[in-house]
C-alpha cells in the first residue's frame, strides 16, 4: 500500500488542488478519532455497559465543535464532485455514467463491511455468542451507515444540483439554509412532525453547494472572503448555541432534547460556514505544504482507503473493548475523570492498531474500486437512467433501514435480511447497467 501510494503521489497532475485532499483526510481522521474519544466503557458482573461521554460529562460538549466535521468533509466532497462531473461532461461523457462511477467507488467498501458484518455475525452464532450481544455489535459497526446514507444522496443529486449552481450560484445554498431554518422552526417551536426531518437532506445539500462555488472561483480563497466568512459562522454559531434555543453540542447523544445533528440544524449550518471559512483561508499554505512528497504521500495514501477507514472505525471498538475491557486489561474508570483521561492514551492506540489491521485486508477492495475505469461510451438513453435511479434509491433506502434498525437481534447474519436483500438488489442494478450500457475505459 505505501509504495502505490508514492507512485500515486509522484504522478498527481501539477494543478491538482491538493488541499482539498489534505482537508478530506483531516476530516475523516478527525471523525474516527472524535468517534473514537467519546466511547465511555464499564465492564462488571453484569457485563459491558457504556454509552456516550457527552451524556455524562458536559464539559466535553463545547470539545465537539473541533471534532464535528461532518460539515467539512461535504465541502470538500462537493468540490471534488463539481471538479469531477465538470472533466466528465468536458470529455463527452455523460451525468449517468458519472453517477455509475462515483457510486461504485463508494458502494463497493460498504458492500465489502456489510459482508464482513454478516459473516462475523454468522460465525459468532454458530460458536454459541449471545444473539443480543450479536445484535448490538453488529449496531455498533454498522453505526457509519447513517453518513453513507446523505453522502449517497448529494452525490447522486449532483448533477441537477450542479446545473442549478451553474443558473443561481451562491443564491441556491442560502435557500437551502432558510428551509432548515423552516425545518427549524416547524419542528422546535411549532411541533410539527416529520417536516424537519427533510433537513437531513437540505442541510448537507447546502454545505455540498458550497463546494460547488469554491470549486468554480464564486465563492474565492481570499482572506477578505475568508476571515469574514470565518467570524460571521463563528459567530453565528456562539449565538444560536450560547445564548439561543441549540444545544452546545454539535453531536447527539440519548436523553437531548434537541440535537444538531438529527437532523442537522441552523447552528450545524454556522459550524460549516465557520469551517468553510478556514478552509478558503488556509488554502495556500495546505497547498504550499502538500507540495513535500512526504506529507502528500500520507495524504494520498488516507484518500485511497477513506471509505474503509471510516465504515471500519466502529468495528474496531467492537472488537477492541472486549480485547480490553472484557479481559481486565483496561481498569474501569469513572467516566471525565484523570484517569479516564489518561487511559484514552493506550485505548486510542490500540484502536489505531486494530482499524490499520482491518485497513490492511479490507482496503484493498476499495483501491480496486478506485482504480476501475469509467464508460468509454458515454451512457445514455431513457432506460439506463432509469435504472441507474432505480438502483440508486434501492441502495439508499436499504442502508437507511439498515441505520435504523437498531441494536437487537435480526437473525443469523445480525442485519435484516429484507434490508440486505434490497441493497444487494440495488447493487445488481447498478452493475446491470455498467455492463450491458457502458464500455470500460480509465476515468
Amino acid at each position: 500500500m505505501r509504495r502505490q501510494a508514492r507512485r500515486l503521489a509522484e504522478r498527481t497532475p501539477p494543478q491538482r488542488e491538493r488541499h482539498v485532499d489534505l482537508l478530506r483526510a483531516v476530516a475523516i481522521v478527525a471523525v474516527v478519532v472524535g468517534h473514537w474519544l467519546a466511547i465511555y466503557v464499564t465492564h462488571d458482573s453484569r457485563g459491558f455497559q457504556g454509552g456516550n461521554i457527552l451524556r455524562v460529562v458536559p464539559w466535553a460538549r463545547p470539545l465537539t465543535w473541533p471534532f464535528q466535521v461532518m460539515p467539512l468533509f461535504f465541502l470538500v466532497g462537493g468540490f471534488a464532485n463539481a471538479a469531477s462531473l465538470t472533466s466528465h461532461l468536458r470529455r463527452g461523457g455523460s451525468s449517468t455514467d458519472w453517477v455509475l462511477g462515483r457510486a461504485a467507488r463508494l458502494l463497493r467498501p460498504t458492500t465489502t463491511l456489510l459482508g464482513g458484518l454478516a459473516v462475523a455475525a454468522a460465525t459468532a452464532g454458530l460458536l454459541g455468542a449471545d444473539p443480543a450481544l450479536i445484535g448490538v455489535a453488529v449496531w455498533l459497526a454498522s453505526i457509519p451507515l447513517w453518513f453513507l446514507v446523505a453522502y449517497i444522496a448529494v452525490v447522486v443529486l449532483t448533477p441537477p444540483m450542479y446545473a442549478l449552481h451553474r443558473r443561481a450560484g451562491l443564491a441556491v445554498p442560502i435557500v437551502l439554509a432558510v428551509l432548515v431554518g423552516v425545518g427549524d422552526l416547524t419542528r422546535l417551536a411549532l411541533a410539527v412532525p416529520y417536516v424537519g426531518k427533510a433537513n437531513f437532506l437540505l442541510a448537507w445539500l447546502a454545505v455540498h453547494q458550497l463546494g460547488f462555488a469554491w470549486q468554480d472561483g464564486r465563492l474565492p480563497s481570499r482572506r477578505s472572503v475568508a476571515a469574514p466568512m470565518t467570524v460571521a459562522g463563528f459567530t453565528a454559531l456562539v449565538l444560536l448555541t450560547v445564548v439561543g434555543p441549540y444545544p452546545v453540542s454539535m453531536v447527539g447523544f440519548e436523553g437531548e432534547r434537541v440535537q444538531n445533528t438529527s437532523p442537522p440544524t441552523l447552528a450545524l449550518l454556522a459550524l460549516a460556514v465557520t469551517q468553510a471559512g478556514i478552509a478558503l483561508w488556509t488554502r495556500d499554505r495546505g497547498n504550499r505544504w502538500m507540495r513535500r512528497p512526504g506529507p502528500w504521500t500520507v495524504v494520498v495514501a488516507v484518500n485511497s482507503v477513506i471509505m474503509t477507514l471510516f465504515l471500519w472505525h466502529m468495528t474496531a471498538v467492537v472488537i477492541g473493548v472486549p480485547a480490553l475491557y472484557g479481559t481486565a486489561v483496561m481498569p474501569d474508570a469513572t467516566p471525565g475523570s484523570g484517569l479516564w483521561l489518561l487511559l484514552r492514551i493506550p485505548w486510542l492506540a490500540f484502536l489505531a492498531l486494530i482499524l490499520a489491521l482491518l485497513v490492511a485486508v479490507f482496503g484493498r477492495f476499495e483501491q480496486r474500486a478506485g482504480s476501475r475505469t469509467a464508460p468509454a461510451a458515454p451512457v445514455r438513453g431513457v432506460l439506463p437512467a432509469a435504472l441507474t435511479v432505480a438502483g440508486i434509491v434501492a441502495v439508499i433506502a436499504a442502508l437507511l433501514g439498515l441505520a435504523l434498525a437498531g441494536s437487537g437481534y435480526h437473525g443469523p447474519v445480525g442485519l435484516p435480511v429484507g434490508m440486505v436483500a434490497a441493497y444487494a438488489g440495488g447493487v445488481a442494478v447498478l452493475g446491470l447497467v455498467r455492463r450491458r450500457y457502458a464500455r470500460p475505459a480509465r476515468d
